[in-house]
């Protein structure tokens, strides 16, 4: 299996694997429109990651993130998504996904990462666990899906001391080829 850089052109493939949750409670979203999906892949890239996992040359899963809130005092922090290709759960590909994209968040600045987690969702929960996140709280009954109201765990985790004064956040489209290319091949690795 190898992680690269998602691009437009995977956004057919990635709508289909995130098409599997969309008829569930695991994503609050309904299925966006293929044109919609594609934008979203472009415009992550610009300042955050978007990663793929490939086995075989067939996309498996795939992890971005994006910024937490809008105010300038939350630059430094951002919320995470990852999906697995339901045939391919339980093999590792989200704790490699979320390991690679931990390290570029890292290289760009962010302090701070979150995840949101509909309940329940052992593999989600295990998943967050593993890789060091800790329960921030659970919003109650705050969506309703498919037929019920849904509980949501927020688990959050500190990718490196609070500086007293953080640098400015590097846009995901400004970090060096170089370093991402590094990042990718060590998850590789793996």
């Amino acid at each position: 299996m190898e992680l690269r850089l998602a691009q437009t052109a995977d956004s057919p493939l990635l709508r289909d694997l995130y098409a599997q949750y969309t008829d569930t409670a695991v994503t609050f979203e309904y299925l966006p429109a293929a044109e919609e999906f594609t934008r979203r892949i472009a415009d992550t890239l610009i300042s955050y990651p978007f990663l793929v996992c490939e086995d075989a040359g067939r996309a498996v899963g795939y992890a971005y993130a994006h910024r937490q809130m809008e105010r300038a005092a939350y630059g430094w922090n951002a919320v995470l998504s990852v999906y697995v290709d339901q045939r391919f759960t339980s093999r590792g590909i989200g704790t490699r996904l979320y390991s690679a994209l931990l390290a570029l968040l890292q290289l760009q600045g962010v302090v701070n990462v979150y995840g949101g987690v509909t309940l329940p969702n052992e593999k989600s929960e295990r998943l967050h666990e593993k890789m060091g996140f800790r329960l921030l709280g659970v919003y109650h009954k705050t969506g309703y899906k498919c037929g019920s109201w849904h509980d949501v765990a927020w688990f959050e985790k500190k990718l490196c001391t609070l500086p007293e004064s953080p640098a400015p956040f590097i846009p995901f489209s400004c970090l060096p080829k170089e370093n991402v290319l590094r990042v990718l091949r060590t998850q590789d690795q793996l």
